[in-house]
């Protein structure tokens, strides 16, 4: 009987997971568009980067390191020591999460008026903040299984959350159209908090409910002080990467409506168009990068055991793959969303802006698709310092573009910059990488 691989197995799980998510996210947003519109739209869209940063705070760099090293407890056998580092990073993770939503909660108002400059958001942020504990709970244990190998529940519990938002928000909007309330981008907000502790609560049942395995290790598993430290030495500094990049990308959200009305729209013009690029545009083109996603989460464990086993061929031969891939199958993406991006607009947002906004993103695609990988195989090898280089490089260049041509050419300054920024970080990995490129193309960089 032939063996099957679990990285393979794993992103086929994943990859149609993702497609089924996407898909609904995809109609979820014409949905949102039509209920709350591209104002409501750019309203909701302006909260995330602040999630992105609480997130931060709290959950990525703890559950990347639980997927570590359970993995390396998996590898000697001691699903014992395991399950000790996912109750270590559980407690880390959801005690932050819990001093986070409380902070968020009591400074939303002043986030809001200060630092998003649009009061309206305030609302939505004190609602997000419940949201963040259950984050903390799912987040972790699929971190678990990534370290494991095993896609499943994480998968399962994806489109879990995906399917109960929708449905949630779905039923919420028809009861205040039932009693004439006019729907807000609160409702958007509740369905993300209720979609979260669903699929918290699906993750922790799948936990409890497996028994712990019997160890194989001769070694006995690490004491609990011991998973703690481990986690926070690992954790600490993926969390200030993360914190800065989420700055980064909150300062972006913030200038775009204030440069657009440098350019001489009026609040709600500038808060449309950004609903409209993020919120619509930007969906169509990011749903083809649910596969190479898929394919990078669990490279970069495989990129590290072939480091690790000193088989540099075969990292050169993963990263060709990639190249292979990912270039001609972005250059397609380009060549499909130039031929059909306005009628795509018209047709599923009634917005012919949207489509010319998808004619020009489309351009980004290869760049767009490539760099997730390679960036996964950066991480892999350990050099995270320079994806962290690279990514920082590539915001500043959107950021520059934002400030200095948004309020001259408008929000078409800013898909240049969302092109520079993709090709400047497409060069800056492939120059990383040079040395498993080949001699052709390592004297490109």
């Amino acid at each position: 009987m032939r063996k099957k691989h679990p990285l393979l197995t794993g992103a086929l799980i994943l990859t149609l997971t993702g497609v089924a998510t996407r898909i609904l996210g995809f109609f979820y947003k014409i949905f949102l568009s039509r209920v709350i519109g591209a104002e409501g739209l750019g309203i909701y869209q302006m909260i995330f980067p602040i999630f992105g940063i609480c997130v931060s705070l709290t959950i990525a760099g703890i559950e990347t390191s639980i997927s570590r090293f359970v993995a390396g407890e998996a590898a000697r056998g001691s699903s014992q020591g395991a399950r000790k580092m996912l109750s270590a990073g559980l407690f880390l993770s959801f005690g932050l999460s819990l001093i986070t939503a409380f902070w968020l909660y009591h400074s939303a108002d002043f986030l809001a008026v200060h630092y998003l400059k649009e009061p309206r958001c305030g609302t939505l942020l004190r609602f997000l903040s419940f949201s963040l504990p259950f984050c903390a709970c799912h987040s972790c244990i699929c971190g678990y299984y990534f370290g494991l190998k095993k896609t499943g529940i994480p998968a399962a519990s994806q489109l879990l959350e995906q399917i109960i938002r929708v449905g949630s928000v779905f039923l919420l909007a028809r009861i205040c159209m039932e009693k004439r309330i006019s729907p807000s981008p609160v409702l958007a907000v509740l369905g993300l908090a209720i979609g979260e502790f669903f699929s918290m609560l699906f993750c922790v049942t799948a936990w409890a409910a497996r028994p712990p395995r019997k160890s194989l290790s001769p070694v006995p598993a690490p004491s609990m002080g011991s998973c703690l430290g481990q986690i926070l030495r690992m954790s600490l500094p993926l969390t200030g990467n993360r914190v800065v990049m989420n700055l980064l990308t909150s300062i972006e959200a913030v200038l775009i409506p204030l440069t657009l009305q440098a350019y001489g729209l009026d609040t709600a013009a500038a808060y449309s168009v950004y609903g409209t690029l993020t919120g619509m545009s930007l969906s169509f083109i990011m749903f083809p990068s649910v596969i190479t996603s898929s394919i990078s989460v669990l490279l970069l464990p495989s990129v590290s055991e072939l480091q690790a086993a000193g088989d540099y061929m075969r990292i050169q031969a993963t990263i060709r793959k990639a190249l292979y891939f990912c270039i001609p199958f972005g250059s397609f993406c380009t060549i499909f969303f130039l031929a059909t991006g306005k009628m795509l607009g018209t047709f599923f947002f009634h917005s012919a802006l949207a489509g010319d906004f998808i004619i020009t993103l489309a351009w980004i695609c290869p760049f767009l698709y490539l760099n997730s990988t390679l960036n996964s195989v950066l991480h892999g090898l350990g050099r995270t310092s320079i994806a962290f280089r690279n990514n920082i490089l590539g915001i500043t260049i959107r950021i520059l573009f934002i400030l200095l041509c948004i309020p001259s050419f408008g929000i078409q300054g800013y898909l240049w910059g969302l092109l520079a920024n993709q090709l400047a970080i497409s060069l800056l990995c492939l120059g990383s990488l040079r040395e498993y490129l080949g001699n052709r193309a390592a004297l490109l960089f």
